[in-house]
């Protein structure tokens, strides 16, 4: 039986801007945002003209604290999945580390995440 993935994780990087969004699958809606482009994460950011790994760390904390509050941080039982590698073949090589700092920053903010890189294996990290 396949593993449904209702809650996935997907990224927009560009160089000014990092934007975290859950997505629901079952209906196409974004769940949770945080992006660098909110006045109230740019105003505690000095990201200049482009964004650092530090930045992605924000995102992905106030990302965290949306979904708890959302009762969705254990994306209902199952987790949420995001797949790194193709994340990381979307957004380029240059912005891998932004990547690992928002996936990183929700595992280490009680989100639970389901690796979704290998076919065969999947990963699952549970809350700390």
């Amino acid at each position: 039986m396949p593993v449904l993935k209702r809650y996935v994780l997907r990224l927009f990087i560009s160089l000014k801007y990092i934007t975290a969004n859950v997505v629901d699958r079952n209906n196409g809606r974004i769940v949770a945002t945080s992006s660098t482009a909110e006045q109230a994460i740019k105003q505690s950011l000095e990201c200049g003209r482009s964004c650092n790994a530090k930045a992605a760390s924000i995102v992905g904390e106030v990302l965290a604290r949306r979904l708890k509050v959302e009762g969705l941080n254990e994306g209902q039982g199952r987790g949420i999945h995001v797949n790194v590698t193709k994340e990381v073949e979307k957004k380029g090589f240059k912005n891998q580390t932004k990547v690992w700092a928002v996936v990183n920053a929700l595992k280490n903010n009680g989100v639970k995440l389901v690796l979704d890189d290998e076919d065969d294996d999947k990963h699952s990290w549970p809350n700390s």
